[in-house]
């Protein structure tokens, strides 16, 4: 595992402690999973279009309308 080293103001990076530590948790432990969660946005939206493209092989058999939809 590599570090890093990131430049914050002091109230928002004791804002995020305190964060932390509501969450019994550390700070890094937090931007660990921030940054990991932003790495994988990419292959999330790739996952979500390929799911709509498949989705538009379905026909529902018409429209609806809302309070039809709401009845089903």
């Amino acid at each position: 595992m590599k570090n890093i080293t990131l430049s914050a103001d002091e109230r928002t990076i004791e804002l995020a402690r305190e964060e932390a530590r509501r969450r019994k948790t550390t700070l890094n432990a937090l931007f660990r999973e921030w940054i990991e969660d932003l790495a994988a946005r990419d292959e999330r939206r790739r996952r979500i279009g390929e799911l709509f493209d498949r989705m538009d092989e379905y026909e529902a058999g018409g429209s609806y309308s809302r309070e039809e939809m709401n009845r089903m």
